[in-house]
């Protein structure tokens, strides 16, 4: 007499059809909990903290130009293709028609715009961010990341240290800078706590570890002029010497600092919300100032700056090297002197641009990230106010 019917072996055997089909489920489960549990873990040990930031300072309406051209790189020249490092700012001698920059390999080189042609000037011996001309012309003045603030003879190109730490605290990122006619030299730390090669994290940090800062030639003495800023970048002296215009990269703005007048140590917006995050600033003599984007405002960027947790998470890819990017969109503004954005020069394929230069009818874009310069002709290529069309 067998000891099961029929039907009880076909129930026996469909629960353990049943039961076996449960195993793939079971085994997608493990395989998703496992690394989630670890990342759960990872988050927890890691001492890296995000700050939070004062969203309603640069949660507004976007700033956009009456004039735009969003598609830079179809009329765009390479200049020193190869010979030029990562070129992060621009300063340019009329006289002898060549452009200054300073490049990641820790050249200060020489571009001759007549016909590309690059020379190795002088070597730092760090990171050459910041540059400008000094108004006696016989100076270039460098923000050297790695070295402080450093004049170089225009002659012998000899390097001196001007200063390398301003109230008992050292540069890390010395950045911006720019002379004023007195001599005074103005200047930005972006950071007293990380250096050029670990930014990142200071962006992602988003705690206020900038300062803007002033050096006297004649008494050997600086001076933090502010304090608490987020990632202080460009600065460029106004066309009257009264003031300063400063990035804050982190906060989407360039702020104006008064160094004259009754308003003397006073600080104010200049402009706000903009359509990414500001680098270097530079004027043109011309009514405007033209301001490196490195970045367009993304919605990937805009979540992360408004929730540290994502930041955090970010930070954490950044540190294994999976941290996607994120930087897209970027080119040049030009900014008129009352803070109205005039034109914005753009394209989806730039990114990590750090300066713009007008020379003539030519857009000059420095970047930290391209082994060349970038030229536009104006004229062939301007931005223009974008076209709408009707419907009847």
């Amino acid at each position: 007499m067998p000891l099961f019917e029929a039907s009880e072996m076909a129930d026996v055997g469909s629960q353990g059809r049943r039961k076996g089909s449960r195993w793939p489920l079971v085994f997608l489960i493990v395989l998703v909990a496992i690394p989630v549990a670890l990342a759960v873990v990872l988050y927890r040990l890691d001492s890296f903290e995000a700050a939070a930031l004062p969203i309603h300072e640069f949660s507004g309406p976007t700033t956009t130009a009456a004039a735009r051209n969003g598609h830079t790189l179809r009329g765009a020249e390479r200049v020193g293709e190869g010979a030029l490092l990562a070129p992060e700012d621009l300063a340019y001698d009329s006289k002898s028609g060549v452009i200054y920059t300073g490049c990641d390999d820790g050249w200060v080189k020489r571009v001759r715009l007549s016909d590309s042609v690059v020379e190795n000037w002088v070597n730092t011996g760090g990171r050459p961010l910041g540059i400008v001309l000094d108004h006696n012309n016989d100076q270039v003045l460098v923000a050297d990341t790695e070295k402080g603030l450093l004049s170089i003879s225009r002659e012998e190109g000899v390097v001196k240290l001007l200063t390398e730490e301003a109230e008992g605290v050292k540069f890390m990122l010395t950045d911006g800078v720019d002379v004023a006619e007195d001599g005074i030299i103005y200047f930005t730390d972006a950071s007293h706590k990380y250096s050029l090669d670990d930014f990142m994290w200071d962006i992602l940090e988003a705690n206020p570890n900038g300062r803007l800062l002033s050096y006297d030639p004649r008494t050997n003495l600086t001076k933090v002029l502010l304090h608490d800023l987020y990632f202080a970048n460009g600065v460029s002296l106004s066309p009257d010497q009264t003031c300063l215009i400063f990035c804050e990269t982190l906060m989407r703005r360039c702020r104006k600092y008064h160094i004259k007048g009754e308003r003397k140590g006073s600080v104010e917006p200049f402009i706000d919300f903009l359509p990414g995050m500001p680098d270097n600033i530079r004027y043109d003599g011309e009514g405007l100032y033209w301001i490196g984007l490195s970045t367009e405002a993304t919605q990937s960027w805009d979540l992360a700056l408004r929730y540290p947790f994502i930041r955090k998470l970010v930070a954490l890819l950044e540190k294994y090297n999976w941290r996607p990017k994120m930087e897209k969109n970027g080119g040049a503004l030009g900014v008129d002197l009352e803070g109205k954005l005039v034109s914005h020069y753009h394209d989806p394929g730039l990114s990590l641009i750090s300066s713009g230069l007008k020379i003539g009818n030519h857009l000059y874009l420095g970047s930290i990230a391209y082994p060349y310069i970038i030229r536009l002709n104006l004229l062939k290529y301007p931005a223009q106010p974008p076209t709408t069309t009707t419907t009847t």
